[in-house]
């Protein structure tokens, strides 16, 4: 971090630290700038510029935080501050690291540069722990969900536009029920889709293996999800599908709403 007057660097400081998250970081680097900025004499306006100003803010909300000991040292400074001389402020300014303004640049530069390693080893905090406890236990969660007996043989592995196969996440629903979520008859369409229990013939066979397997088409020896939404010649031949994209599945069942619905209840 740096701390300029009149166009030039008055001070500087680096610090080396592993284990902690990016909102412990940046909190840090916010308190030791103003720290030496406001022991400076004759100093009554401070700019801090910052990438992220929702951090900055937690420094004057109230409400209880894990970090909360950092943001009382912060404030305590700050308020001092005011208390020595009336004329004395201090702004927070944003600017995102893709504006690439020059100062911005330079110590952003400086930090990448920078391969040194710490020179005491850094005890692992509470934030730190609780973050990689949690991606441990997401990871041991997608990793069990891959496992077919888990999730089911049939389970349909559907893809991102960017086709890499779409993972478990337990935030904002995960990743199918946002692009599902327009109807309950979508949704349960979908879900059948997706594991295959829906009314069609190789669904079927496993309860009455006297019924024909065959698609009604005549083009499939037996009648599978795969054949219905890609080939089956039944069904509007210009809303077949060509890979197994999420979004491409849902357009397929908005128009065709009654394939993989168990009609009669």
């Amino acid at each position: 971090m740096h701390i300029w007057t009149d166009n030039s660097i008055i001070w500087r400081l680096q610090v080396n630290s592993i284990n902690i998250t990016l909102i412990e970081a940046k909190l840090m680097a916010i308190h030791l700038g103003l720290i030496p900025a406001m022991e400076k004499e004759n100093i009554h306006n401070i700019i801090v510029i910052t990438d992220s100003i929702v951090i900055a803010k937690k420094i004057f909300e109230s409400k209880t935080d894990p970090l909360q000991n950092i943001f009382i040292l912060v404030t305590l400074a700050i308020n001092s501050f005011f208390r020595k001389d009336s004329r004395n402020k201090i702004q927070f300014w944003f600017c995102p690291s893709k504006a690439k303004w020059p100062k911005h640049k330079l110590i952003d530069d400086q930090v990448k540069a920078d391969n040194c390693a710490p020179i005491f080893p850094s005890k692992e905090l509470h934030l730190f722990n609780k973050k990689k406890e949690c991606n441990n236990i997401l990871h041991e969660w997608q990793e069990s969900f891959t496992s077919n007996p888990k999730k089911g043989q049939c389970f349909l592995n559907f893809e991102n536009e960017n086709e890499n196969v779409i993972k478990l996440i337990y935030a904002k629903g995960g990743l199918w029920l946002p692009s599902i979520g327009f109807t309950n008859l979508l949704c349960a369409c979908f879900t059948c889709m997706t594991t295959s229990h829906t009314p069609i013939r190789e669904y079927q066979q496993r309860f009455f293996p006297h019924l024909p397997i065959s698609c009604l088409c005549g083009e499939a020896k037996i009648q599978t999800r795969e054949h219905i939404v890609m080939e089956c010649d039944i069904h509007d031949p210009s809303t077949h599908l060509c890979n197994i994209i999420i979004n491409s599945f849902i357009h397929f069942l908005v128009d065709n709403p009654s394939i993989f619905s168990f009609d009669n209840g």
